[in-house]
C-alpha cells in the first residue's frame, strides 16, 4: 500500500502571464517545492504532467480556429519545445520520479491519458507501485486537476485534493469542480505546507 503524489501541469503557459495564466499559479509552484522539500520521501511515486501539444495543427480540435470558447477550444499554449510548455520555475521537479506528457495532438485533461517518454501509462505506474492512496496538486483547479482526480477515483484509488496546492481558472467553476470532487470521494484536505 504506498502513496503517489500528481503534479498536474504546473507549467509557464499555465501560471500567470502565460497564454492560459491563472491566478496563483506562480504560488502553488512555490507551495508544491515547499510540499516536496518536506514530504517526498512519503511518497512511492511522484508523477508530473505537462500539457505538450503540437505546434503544426490544431491538436484534434483544442486549439481554435477563431475565438475560442473556452471549454472545448483553447488559444494555442503549451506547444512541446516551447517555454511555455515548461515547468513554471518556481517548481522544483527535483523529486518527480516520472514526467508524464499529455496532448501530443489531441485533446488530454486528465495526467492518465499521458505518457512516460518510455511509453509508461499512469496506469501503469501506479499498478507497478502499488499505489492506494493519491495526493493530487497542481492547475487548474476546474480543468485538468479535476479530470486527473476524477480517472484516479475511477481507477479505484483513495484521492485527496490539496486544497492550498491547487489553482483554479474561475472561483465559481472551482468550487464546482471540488464539490464534485468531494461528492465523488475525494478527501479536500491542506497540506499544511
Amino acid at each position: 500500500m504506498s502513496k503517489a503524489l500528481f503534479i498536474v501541469d504546473v507549467q509557464n503557459d499555465f501560471t500567470e502571464g502565460g497564454a492560459l495564466g491563472v491566478d496563483g499559479g506562480h504560488a502553488v509552484a512555490e507551495r508544491i517545492s515547499r510540499h516536496l522539500a518536506a514530504h517526498a520521501a512519503e511518497y512511492a511515486v511522484i508523477v508530473a504532467s505537462r500539457d505538450w501539444h503540437d505546434g503544426d495543427n490544431d491538436n484534434g480540435g483544442h486549439f481554435a480556429a477563431g475565438e475560442p470558447d473556452f471549454v472545448d477550444t483553447w488559444p494555442v499554449h503549451c506547444v512541446s519545445g516551447t517555454a511555455g510548455a515548461e515547468y513554471d520555475g518556481g517548481l522544483d521537479t527535483s523529486a518527480v520520479t516520472h514526467h508524464v506528457k499529455k496532448g501530443q495532438g489531441r485533446p488530454a485533461y486528465s495526467l492518465f491519458e499521458g505518457t512516460t517518454d518510455d511509453g509508461e501509462t499512469v496506469s501503469d505506474l501506479l499498478e507497478a507501485h502499488g499505489v492506494i492512496d493519491i495526493d493530487v496538486a497542481g492547475i487548474a483547479t476546474d480543468y485538468c486537476v479535476r479530470a486527473s482526480a476524477l480517472d484516479a477515483i475511477e481507477h479505484g484509488r483513495h484521492v485527496r485534493i490539496l486544497t492550498d496546492l491547487i489553482a483554479g481558472v474561475a472561483p465559481e467553476t472551482s468550487e464546482a469542480a471540488l464539490a464534485e470532487l468531494a461528492h465523488a470521494g475525494a478527501e479536500l484536505a491542506e497540506s499544511g505546507v
